[in-house]
């Protein structure tokens, strides 16, 4: 089974980076689930991808559902603690399945996956 991890950095809202990254890790899992496994590191301002019941802006995708849709699959998503720390959420609630994690587990993510792709 081939490892991919996929590294988002931007806040859910305001760029389509971590729809696109969502995209194609849905995409991934749909295509290649028998021989594909997907991990998802939030970092940066994209750990405000992981909180529950935001408001989905007009003209945007709803980030939540397409985590949980991702979880639902397979999918591991972690997100880094110390980013979350900074921006004052490390103590709020995440999504099901959204993990607060470190850069050891990151480092560690990044050595045994097959391919990385970050947005």
């Amino acid at each position: 089974m081939r490892k991919i991890l996929i590294i988002i950095n931007d806040a859910p809202y305001g760029t389509e980076k971590a729809y696109n990254a969502l995209r194609m890790a849905m995409t991934l899992q749909k295509e290649h689930s028998e021989n594909v496994q997907v991990n998802i590191f939030l970092l940066a301002d994209a750990v405000f991808c992981g909180l529950p019941n935001q408001n989905t802006p007009n003209g945007y995708y709803n980030i939540e559902r397409m985590l949980k849709s991702v979880i639902k699959r397979g999918g591991i998503v972690r997100s880094c603690g110390g980013c979350s720390e900074a921006r004052g959420i490390a103590k709020l609630e995440f999504i099901d399945g959204v993990q607060l994690s470190n850069m050891k587990e990151f480092a560690q993510w990044t050595v045994e996956c097959d391919k990385v792709l970050t947005f």
